[in-house]
């Protein structure tokens, strides 16, 4: 608390010596910094663990056992001290900022921080990148709340948080930028790359200076980029998107499935990681993160595999490999669903770069089994990553930069740019929304690229009825209502039935003759002159079915509803066009 004071007391010095966007600039520092160092810290961690199951393992059999008793932990730690559920990864962000004003629990910054360097550093089969998302947000909300931020920027140092974790866990700048626009900011100003870019390269020169270049996710090219390959990046562009495709309902169907056992909690942990157990045991490149052997994948090195079980002793070295690494192209979201399905924390990131990586080595070595053919390993392997990135991520510009950086030159931009966009154009063609996204969308819980209902989506019905209106009882006569208009200044009232019940509604327009009639006022009731509205809504009901309920009945006042039927107030269409064009004009530049 005194740090927080102390905090505060220093930004409120800032402001009377900086203007505005030079303390945003100093803020988007400060959280390059703290989700730099986080990324750093959870990075580290998973090596450590990973180094310490290598040094205990007295059977080379025994790392099998060490996922069900990370995913053990994870839940033990998530129902006594995180409530029993964890809102995860990107999808938590996305609705932070369209649905809770870009606020994100203090407790992000460090719960994903914990659980999902456990999941991961005892051999769950996802990525660090989505908590690290998580983690990065959860920083860049928290200072920006602090420094009494509004909503606009504190949405900005979200992304920036963001940012710098990403460039940071792969030492790519660029892409960490490209993705917090391409992901996270459904509206982009240019004036925001500045702290972007700020907060990205303090985040990589975190990883820079603190971990050992080992630790680091880069590749060196084999060979150069020809152009005589171009047709068969196209196919492996095809062979992307269908393969993204067929990635996500997997990874969903399969986390569903385990989510929707009725086991207890514990028991369901035993079993997801008796099942990853097994199927480590007869594809073990699918333990874990997996990026050591995406490496010899990349680097084109990986010449043999781990027969456990003996299955393709009956294929040729040659043909045993394609088999084998096709397999782990098609059980990749099926462990990563078990895991998650299971209680773990972790993300779609790291696993679609690592099927998109084997998807690439299995499809250039079938090729290059041929007599006629000859093309790269470890380039199409490269190539393929951005591929399945792009088509599971919707990110196809964070999957060319991405690939770019960690290559260490723009040699494959041309066939980057291909198969991220082939593969793309195909998952958008069936699923307009990311399988992270896809229900938050539909419900209209998350911003998407249509500004108009990303102004809707952020206007919360009950902002809306902040003006108290008078109800009447149907049961009392014009006399009353006379009284209720003298001390009011409205022109439409609520009426309620012998049980408080939304009756109806009146409206002055529709009595005004009878008001000047006193002989009628003792004997008229309510019940006689009110009228059914022309919608009702619910106190629930966002904002996109309020304005088409709004537009079908050409009415300027609705009422609005809970969920008993009780009268809550009036919304007007006056008022919220007033708030659409107040949100409107606050998108502007950081430099107006």
């Amino acid at each position: 608390m005194a740090l927080k004071l102390f905090y505060q007391s220093v930004v409120r010095f800032l402001r009377t010596k900086l203007s505005r966007v030079q303390l945003i600039m100093l803020i988007a520092i400060l959280v390059g910094l703290a989700s730099g160092l986080l990324a750093v810290l959870i990075k580290s961690f998973v090596h450590y663990i990973q180094h310490w199951i290598q040094g205990i393992s007295v059977n080379k059999f025994a790392y099998l056992l060490f996922p069900a008793i990370g995913l053990f932990i994870v839940v033990v730690i998530v129902r006594h001290f995180f409530g029993g559920k964890i809102e995860k990864g990107i999808a938590m962000v996305l609705k932070a900022i369209a649905m809770k004003s870009s606020y994100i629990p203090l407790s992000h910054t460090y719960l994903h921080v914990i659980t999902s360097s456990l999941t991961v550093g005892m051999g769950g089969s996802v990525g660090l990148e989505a908590p690290i998302v998580a983690t990065g947000s959860a920083v860049g909300s928290n200072i920006s709340r602090i420094s009494d931020l509004n909503y606009q920027e504190r949405s900005l140092l979200i992304a920036c948080g963001a940012a710098a974790g990403i460039s940071a866990v792969f030492n790519a700048p660029i892409a960490g930028v490209i993705f917090a626009v391409e992901v996270l900011l459904s509206e982009t100003i240019v004036s925001y790359f500045i702290p972007l870019i700020i907060s990205s390269v303090v985040g990589v020169l975190c990883s820079k200076i603190i971990l050992a270049e080992s630790s680091l996710f880069n590749f060196i090219l084999q060979q150069s980029f020809n152009y005589k390959n171009v047709p068969f990046y196209l196919v492996l562009g095809v062979m992307a998107g269908f393969i993204s495709l067929y990635y996500a309902r997997i990874f969903k169907s399969t986390e569903k499935r385990l989510e929707g056992w009725k086991l207890n909690a514990y028991l369901k942990t035993f079993t997801g990681g008796l099942l990853l157990a097994i199927i480590y045991f007869i594809f073990p490149p699918l333990f874990g993160e997996g990026y050591n052997s995406v490496k010899l994948v990349a680097n084109g090195t990986l010449n043999t595999f781990a027969d456990n079980t003996t299955l393709l002793s009956v294929f040729n070295d040659n043909w045993g490999l394609i088999v084998f690494t096709g397999f782990i192209v098609l059980l990749k979201p099926v462990a990563a669903g078990i895991t998650i399905g299971s209680g773990g924390n972790g993300g779609n990131f790291a696993p679609s770069l690592f099927a998109g990586a084997y998807l690439g080595f299995f499809f250039s070595k079938l090729l290059n089994s041929t007599p006629w053919i000859k093309i790269p390993e470890g380039n199409f392997s490269l190539v393929g990553m951005a591929g399945v990135l792009s088509g599971v991520m919707y990110c196809p510009l964070t999957a060319i930069f991405l690939i770019a950086e960690i290559t260490n030159g723009y040699e494959l931009f041309i066939p980057l740019m291909i198969v991220s966009s082939i593969s793309f154009f195909i998952v958008k063609s069936y699923e307009p929304f990311s399988m992270d996204t896809k229900k938050l969308a539909l419900e209209g819980q998350i911003f998407t690229h249509k500004r108009e209902k990303n102004i809707l989506t952020s206007i919360r019905l009950e902002e809306m009825l902040h003006e108290k209106y008078e109800s009447i009882s149907m049961d009392k006569k014009l006399k009353d209502l006379i009284e209720i208009v003298k001390r009011s200044e409205k022109n439409i009232f609520a009426v309620v039935d012998s049980k408080g019940r939304f009756a109806g509604i009146i409206e002055l327009n529709d009595i005004k003759q009878r008001l000047f009639q006193s002989e009628q006022f003792d004997k008229v009731f309510i019940r006689s002159i009110m009228k059914k509205p022309p919608g009702v809504l619910s106190v629930n009901e966002d904002m996109h079915s309020v304005m088409e309920k709004f537009d079908i009945t050409q009415s300027w006042y609705l009422p609005v509803l809970d969920k008993d039927r009780k009268f809550a107030g009036f919304i007007s269409k006056t008022k919220l066009f007033n708030k659409y064009r107040e949100i409107l004009a606050s998108h502007g530049d950081l430099y107006e």
